[in-house]
């Protein structure tokens, strides 16, 4: 017997059917099951907020003293010195449970001057202190502290890095903490110029990359970690607008690299306790002599006229200080302590760093500019306060 249906009840069975089925697709578009969503969770408790914070003193002139150098002669008032906090904001992530973390060289750069201070996404904010970095590189690592293990991201299972795959950034960016955007990964094996530093083999991504993401990671939808966010390029080098031109550091790069800082860091000794955890560590050369002290780029030399590779750059000179009452002022250069010559922030604070109250230390102060210039140089004899 053949059983017929209407051409009326047909179109109401096959929706009862449908109805009756399970709702797999609804499941299917949970937001909490979305493949970013689970790969962002994963990553997130191990990423950081950066804060850096350094104190510059800075020694203003009156305009008056121009005024009446010119028509009184040699006029000459104590001018006046402000404060100035400059404040830097940048990502990174953990990748040690004892709470070892890397980012960019840049954003922690001078570190030995600065007071860091990371967040983590629960909000708790610990003092950090800095490893080592590798400038050529833009790597850097920082160390926090705690009791127990902390959440990392396992640098030993980096992502594939397929062209076309989805890659998410992860960070601070323009301070908004936890901020998240995505894109694919557009291009590889890309170099780059900023300044005169050349950085090569890195990722390109159309994902954003704003100013506070820099150091923190880019990864899959599995949560693996593709590389560093480093860079995004606002103009190309003829001054043509670019949009969706970010770059990072691969994260076999980061491995590797990772590996060599913490053999640094393991022949490090461990910090001394200080009764005040969060106060700025002060340098040697400002404790002692009222100096701060600054590395000549090569920016910097080439502005300046000077002489490439040779001493250091005074920043700031504290009022009345052993500096200051040597005559020594902001703009000299710093070229031997003692008997060795300087080249680096770094090496002048290891030569001082023995230094004590009442410890005389010469210093031999000038400006040796290019062109055939003679050499103004002074040595003169500071006592430690």
């Amino acid at each position: 017997m053949t059983v017929r249906i209407s051409h009326f009840l047909a179109p109401l069975i096959a929706a009862a059917a449908l109805l009756s089925m399970p709702r797999t697709a609804d499941a299917q578009a949970d937001p909490a099951s979305e493949p970013t969503v689970l790969a962002v969770g994963k990553v997130l408790p191990a990423v950081v907020n950066i804060n850096t914070e350094r104190v510059v003193r800075r020694r203003v002139r009156d305009p008056f003293e121009d005024f009446a150098s010119q028509y009184f002669g040699n006029y000459r008032s104590r001018p006046r010195e402000i404060r100035q906090t400059l404040q830097s904001l940048g990502s990174g992530f953990i990748v040690d449970p004892a709470g070892y973390i890397i980012t960019n060289q840049h954003v922690v750069e001078r570190a030995a001057d600065l007071k860091i201070e990371v967040t983590m996404s629960n909000g708790k904010t610990l003092n950090a202190r800095y490893i080592t970095g590798d400038e050529k590189k833009d790597l850097a690592f920082i160390k926090i502290d705690s009791p127990e293990p902390l959440p990392f991201i396992d640098l030993n299972t980096p992502s594939p890095n397929l062209l076309g795959q989805t890659v998410i950034v992860v960070g601070n960016a323009l301070g908004y903490s936890s901020s998240v955007s995505r894109g694919v990964l557009s291009g590889m094996k890309r170099d780059i110029t900023i300044g005169e530093t050349e950085y090569k083999n890195l990722l390109q991504t159309d994902a954003a990359i704003n100013p506070g993401n820099s150091g923190g990671p880019l990864i899959d939808l599995s949560g693996r970690l593709v590389g560093i966010s480093s860079a995004k390029m606002a103009f190309t080098p003829q001054g043509v607008p670019a949009q969706g031109v970010g770059f990072a550091i691969p994260a076999e790069t980061v491995r590797d690299t990772v590996v060599e800082f913490k053999r640094i860091a393991e022949k490090q000794p461990l910090p001394k306790a200080s009764p005040n955890a969060g106060e700025t560590r002060v340098s040697y050369a400002e404790r002692y002599f009222g100096l701060q002290l600054q590395d000549l780029t090569p920016e910097l030399t080439d502005a300046l006229g000077l002489v490439a590779g040779k001493g250091v750059l005074v920043s700031s000179v504290e009022s009345e200080s052993p500096a200051d009452g040597v005559g020594i002022e902001r703009g000299l250069v710093i070229y031997r302590i003692g008997k060795y010559d300087v080249r680096s922030v770094a090496q002048v604070e290891k030569l001082l760093e023995r230094a004590r109250t009442g410890l005389r230390v010469d210093f031999t102060v000038g400006l040796m500019r290019t062109g055939g210039q003679s050499p103004r140089l002074a040595t003169v004899t500071l006592t430690a306060r």
